[in-house]
C-alpha cells in the first residue's frame, strides 16, 4: 500500500536558516541526481545495510503490483557507502516529494571521502511503514524485479542501473550484485 510522507518530512526536519545540508545517498540518488547540489563526494554511514526490502507503488511499481527498491536496515557494524550531496534547503520540496511513498527523513553521521564527517539527512523506509515488503532471498527478490514496471519504467533498470553505479564508484554490495546475478538469468 502506497502512503505519503511529504508533509510529514516536511515536520520532521526545521532546515529555516540554514544555507545548506548534506544528503546521503544510496540507492536511485546514486544514478539519478535529478536536483542541483553544491558538491558532491562519495560517502559512508556505519551500521546500515542497502536491501531492496521497500516496495514501490509509484515509480517502479503500480499500487496494484509494487516494484522493489533501496532502503536502508539497522546492521552493526555494516558500513554502507553511497553519495553524499551537499544542496541547498528548497532541494527537499522535491526530494520529499520524490521519496514520499514510505521513506523518512533521518540524521545520520557521513564520513566523506576526504575524511570529513558531518550530518546530513537520509531517507530510510523503515519497517514499520505501509509499503515494506521485508526480507526476500536474493532469486525472489529478482524475480520480483523481473516482472514489475511502472510510471518511472522497468524495475529492473533501477536495480541495473544501481549496480553499474555502484561498480563505477567501486563499492561491493553483494546484495545488489547477488539480485543482478539473479536477474540476468531470468
Amino acid at each position: 500500500m502506497s502512503v505519503d510522507t511529504t508533509a510529514l518530512n516536511r515536520d520532521r526536519h526545521d532546515l529555516s536558516g540554514r544555507e545548506d545540508v548534506w544528503l546521503f545517498g544510496y540507492g536511485s540518488l546514486i544514478f539519478k541526481a535529478d536536483f542541483p547540489f553544491l558538491e558532491s563526494s562519495p560517502a559512508t554511514i556505519v551500521g546500515w545495510a542497502r536491501r531492496f526490502w521497500q516496495g514501490s507503488h509509484d515509480h517502479r511499481g503500480t499500487p496494484e503490483a509494487p516494484g522493489r527498491v533501496a532502503t536502508l536496515v539497522r546492521a552493526p557494524g555494516a558500513v554502507c557507502t553511497g553519495l553524499g550531496y551537499r544542496v541547498s534547503p528548497d532541494v527537499f520540496d522535491h526530494l520529499d516529494f520524490r521519496e514520499k511513498n514510505g521513506y523518512l527523513r533521518f540524521t545520520t553521521e557521513m564520513t566523506l571521502a576526504d575524511g570529513r564527517h558531518c550530518d546530513g539527512l537520509v531517507y530510510i523506509a523503515t519497517e514499520d511503514n505501509q509499503a515494506y515488503l521485508g526480507p526476500a532471498p536474493e532469486s525472489e527478490i529478482a524475480l520480483h524485479i523481473a516482472r514489475s514496471r511502472g510510471p518511472s519504467g522497468d524495475n529492473a533498470e533501477y536495480l541495473l542501473r544501481l549496480a553499474n553505479a555502484l561498480r563505477e564508484l567501486d563499492i561491493d554490495d553483494k546484495h545488489v550484485f547477488e539480485i543482478e546475478r539473479y536477474l540476468r538469468s531470468c
